[in-house]
């Protein structure tokens, strides 16, 4: 308390002073500003500020990452470098980690608060000297507060990932008014319409509805451990993420999974630039006051990483683990509510943002590779699951409680009507061990997949019949290739993945594995690359085509169409919308050697290939840590056909149409 009484004094000083010339005076005088405004929400005890008032306060605190504010403030990389040259870049830095205050305060984490206002002190002090300091200086200050607090920063981490006593949101959700929409602003998170819209919406409806919507939810949390013979059980805690204005069937949730005996683990996403994972948000959170912030923030690791820092962050990471090693053991994995509507967001690349090197991305890698082993020698991939759920916002249109109520309809739809017409596309797949995929309308899809052989068919089968269990709504079928024979090229016109729009999308593939990439973003060859490289391919090398699955979700692909809602769908509604391919990990990853059965008593088989294969030899080999599914709508979509092994063809899908026998109810919804 006594260094922040003395870094606080401090702050107020250099909001008046004008000892620091320009161009960095506005600069230190502006951030100490806000430094005193998040200071001040710091040591304010819980009072009682109008609905008003707290929409003020949250607009101060964020205004200047709205779009039409962006073009000068100085977390957008291209500002900062025209007003402070080569300095840009790490002020650049020192701004993004110093917004992380602005959740510190309201959590009252003082500590964190508090090493970031005396990084801001130790920059402007060396500013004060009679010579600028070098550019290097600068950056040296950065690297050493992100080396002294790395352990710190992963510890705190790690225990907010497990310990449900860390129950800051826990206790908003559970015991806050929620008619009482200033309970939102508690989080210190960005609060828009999307927020406030759903919170309304929620409160319109029934307890029963609510309740519905959540065991919807926590059944496929459930069911998600026996279909995959899990032991539940053993299990004390659930991670639960979602966005701000879900709080009413959040709380329904916390009660559900209560009687299955889980409590909740809840956690913010990441503030601190040691935890942050990209531009992708894990966690609960807010609204995003600018999509292109964290796009143009993506990379910031790469003003500190470098192999040292790879050893230490590794290291950190097993202490933790270690020391919470009892909580780890009986964590369940996350059970998280997503949402989609937003404003489809296409990013502009910078290139006086920070950007990983390509020794760097090789680092990230193995980074992320060795953070993964870890993280499953504590959390084992054999022992825990998971669940995801998607609803819409307002931003979806004048049409969302329709949409909404659409929706959930989707995600409630007949998983036993399916489940028969599934395992009749199951059967047929099952005869061949090719199958043809092509498209049509401007689509060049030419793809054959390579399945496994099956050794006994009354047994065994490749393909998982998926129901409404981890995966929310019902509808696909799908398998992990054999890479060997896989290959092709694969094409989509338009698509949108973790929250950014590709377009023209190619990947080629050769014995399973992407060997070229395409898309036409940008006005370069090289852009567009390097966008992919960047978010699709995680900067490996070549990535394997990791499932290779057919959406039968017709409803939801018509609903869609008739909404105009196509194209901000996300990921987990879209890919049950025809076929789609991952790139990365298979979809049993950490899991292969645990035996698997479809409703027919059937083993999948199917759960290897021969990179994850090689764990048994090396399991830094068998691992990439991601994995994206891409899929191509129905009406680019000519035709999937299974081929025999004298090269005869027996077609699924002609024109964007179920045509196997068995199979005509998924057409349906197109007639109507």
């Amino acid at each position: 308390m006594e260094r922040f009484a003395l870094a606080e004094e401090r702050i107020a000083e250099i909001c008046t002073e004008k000892e620091i010339k320009e161009p960095f005076g506005e600069f230190f005088q502006k951030t100490a500003e806000f430094l005193g405004k998040t200071g001040k929400i710091l040591k304010r005890e819980q009072e009682e500020l109008s609905l008003e008032e707290l929409k003020a306060e949250n607009t101060a605190l964020y205004e200047e990452l709205f779009p039409e504010n962006y073009k000068t403030s100085y977390g957008n990389p291209a500002y900062a470098a025209e007003k402070l040259g080569e300095y840009g870049q790490s002020f650049c830095f020192l701004y993004a980690e110093l917004r992380g205050t602005i959740v510190y305060a309201y959590e009252k984490k003082w500590w964190d608060y508090l090493v970031c206002a005396e990084l801001f002190l130790e920059i402007h002090s060396a500013f004060c000297e009679e010579e600028l300091p070098a550019p290097k200086t600068v950056e040296d200050i950065l690297r050493s507060y992100v080396n002294d607090y790395c352990q710190d920063m992963m510890e705190q981490r790690i225990a907010e990932g497990v310990d449900p006593e860390l129950d800051f949101a826990t206790k908003i959700i559970m015991e806050s008014d929620l008619e009482d929409l200033r309970y939102l602003y508690r989080y210190g998170e960005y609060v828009s319409g999307n927020e406030t819209g759903v919170a309304l919406f929620l409160n319109s409806l029934s307890q029963e509805k609510i309740d519905d919507m959540a065991r919807t939810y926590t059944e496929g949390y459930r069911i998600g451990f026996i279909n995959t013979r899990k032991d539940l059980t053993k299990k004390k805690t659930v991670n639960i993420r979602y966005n701000l204005g879900f709080e009413r069937m959040v709380r329904a949730a916390v009660l559900q999974f209560r009687e299955m005996g889980l409590e909740p683990v809840i956690y913010r996403h990441a503030a601190h630039v040691i935890n942050k994972r990209g531009a992708s948000r894990v966690g609960y959170m807010g609204g995003n006051a600018n999509p292109q912030y964290d796009y143009d923030h993506r990379q910031d690791c790469a003003l500190f990483l470098d192999s040292d820092f790879v050893k230490r962050k590794l290291r950190s990471m097993q202490n933790a683990y270690d020391k919470y090693r009892d909580l780890a053991e009986v964590h369940g994995g996350p059970a998280c509510i997503e949402t989609f509507g937003e404003e489809p967001f296409s990013p502009v690349s910078k290139p006086e943002a920070l950007s990983l090197s390509e020794a760097q991305q090789k680092l990230q890698v193995e980074l992320d590779n060795e953070s993964g082993q870890i993280v499953n020698r504590y959390i084992k991939g054999d022992e825990r699951s998971f669940t995801i759920i998607a609803y819409p916002v307002p931003e979806i249109g004048e049409n969302f409680p329709e949409i909404f109520d659409e929706i959930v309809k989707i995600n409630t739809l007949d998983y036993k009507l399916y489940e028969k017409i599934q395992q009749t596309i199951i059967e047929t797949l099952d005869t061949c061990e090719w199958v043809e995929i092509k498209g049509q309308n401007g689509n060049e899809t030419d793809l054959i997949i390579h399945l496994h052989t099956l050794e006994d068919i009354k047994k065994q089968t490749n393909f998982e019949n998926c129901v409404a269990d981890v995966n929310i709504p019902v509808g696909e079928v799908f398998t992990s290739p054999v890479l060997a024979g896989t290959g092709g090229v694969l094409h989509v016109k338009k698509v949108y993945l973790n929250g950014l729009q590709f377009k023209d999308l190619k990947l080629v593939f050769d014995c399973g594995q992407v060997i070229d990439y395409s898309c036409s973003n940008f006005e370069t060859e090289g852009e567009n690359r390097a966008y992919i490289e960047d978010n699709i391919l995680h900067h490996h090398v070549k990535l394997p085509m990791g499932e290779f699955a057919i959406g039968t979700n017709t409803t939801a692909y018509v609903a869609a169409e008739k909404y105009g809602i196509a194209d901000k769908l996300p990921i987990l509604i879209a890919e049950k919308m025809g076929p789609h391919f991952a790139v990365g990990d298979t979809c049993y990853s950490w899991a292969e050697d645990i035996a698997v059965y479809n409703p027919d008593g059937r083993e999948i088989i199917a759960r290897d290939n021969e990179i994850s294969s090689l764990r048994k030899e090396d399991i830094s080999l068998a691992y990439y840590g991601c994995h994206t599914d891409i899929t191509i709508p129905y009406e680019e979509l000519g035709s999937i056909r299974v081929i025999d092994d004298e090269g005869e063809g027996r077609s699924i899908i002609e024109k964007g149409r179920f045509v196997l026998p068995g199979t005509e109810e998924l057409n349906r919804p197109f007639e109507k």
